[in-house]
């Protein structure tokens, strides 16, 4: 062995990492219940795989927050691995759920009571992660409880988490100034193209479905809609891409707006199967922290949907038999060009 090469559990810090298990029914000479182990790994684990995905989002977020984003460069494909990943992780993150439940009930009684306040509400990483993401403070579910049971330090850092540019405002900037043929967002040849594709739409809708018509003059036909994270020229962009995404110069854009969809989905997995986890646990009592257990991820599950509006566009959709028809220079620009 080298003597001056890097040592695996040197460079890991297992010393450190291993050494960080410390239960609380242990202390004082007192028999340490068995599955609290379990429940400190499980949930370190939890919060490394939350470090892992700060790092892939942040560098998501420095990418999408450059001026310009040439459509030939790598940019666009990092993005889009770099989401794919999180969602990945996401995944592995639901399926540790499947290990947490070997421990019963009454396991988790042997130790319980010994956590009081701690809680997984007091995530500092997973608040942070919905901040970047574009979960405002004031779209929270039970917002007035969210950075209560927070150190004053840390409950001020996640506040002040609301005045960043968040993930969804990145990419609404960026669809924004995507340089998008005569299908685009603004301008006379958008005017004609969006006239022709309400025309479009509107003979595919059957009867039960007329309140779609005005959903959608209101979300890409008006000078603005209410407040939303979206505005109506990112919208026509989103639209735009779904519909033409079979063109080259629009995969990519394609593929990370469903890698969007599904950090959403991998989400509220993620949300769907603690709730049912603590429900299993603890049945209707409160929680560790203070909150109402079940009933507070139910409603977080509900409401913390950040990427919703993207899903909100595939109502307006057709078959692509429907698609009005291009011009030769946009299907060369959108397609393969020598």
């Amino acid at each position: 062995m080298n003597p001056s090469g890097v040592y695996y559990s040197d460079y890991l810090h297992l010393d450190k990492i291993l050494g960080a298990q410390e239960t609380e029914s242990g202390k004082n000479g007192s028999q340490a219940a068995h599955d609290e182990m379990l429940f400190i790994v499980i949930h370190q684990a939890y919060e490394l795989w939350f470090k892992q995905i700060l790092h892939e989002v942040g560098s998501v977020m420095q990418i999408m927050a450059q001026e310009k984003i040439a459509d030939n460069s790598p940019d666009l494909y990092l993005v889009q691995h770099r989401l794919n990943r999180v969602n990945t992780i996401l995944r592995v993150l639901v399926e540790q759920v499947d290990i947490l439940e070997t421990m019963t009930p009454l396991d988790f009684l042997d130790f319980r009571n010994l956590l009081r306040p701690a809680s997984g509400f007091q995530s500092i990483q997973f608040k942070i992660l919905e901040a970047q993401l574009g979960l405002k403070m004031n779209q929270r579910h039970g917002r007035e409880y969210y950075v209560s049971q927070l150190k004053p330090e840390d409950a001020k850092a996640i506040l002040e988490l609301d005045n960043i540019k968040p993930l969804i405002e990145l990419v609404k900037e960026w669809l924004e100034r995507m340089p998008l043929p005569e299908g685009g967002q603004s301008g006379a040849n958008a005017t004609a193209y969006w006239n022709a594709y309400r025309e479009v739409y509107s003979k595919s809708l059957v009867q039960a479905e007329n309140n779609n018509l005005e959903r959608f003059d209101a979300l890409l036909m008006a000078e603005e809609a209410e407040h939303r994270s979206l505005s109506r020229n990112a919208r026509r962009a989103g639209l735009f891409i779904m519909l033409y995404r079979d063109f080259p110069l629009l995969r990519l854009p394609f593929q990370i707006l469903e890698a969007l969809l599904s950090l959403d989905e991998e989400l509220a997995s993620w949300r769907f199967r603690h709730m049912n986890m603590v429900h299993r646990m603890i049945g209707t009592r409160v929680g560790t922290g203070g909150s109402s257990g079940k009933e507070y991820l139910k409603g977080a599950l509900d409401k913390h949907y950040i990427f919703s509006e993207f899903a909100e566009l595939t109502s307006f959709l057709v078959e692509r038999s429907r698609l009005p028809t291009l011009s030769n220079e946009d299907n060369y620009y959108m397609g393969y060009r020598n």
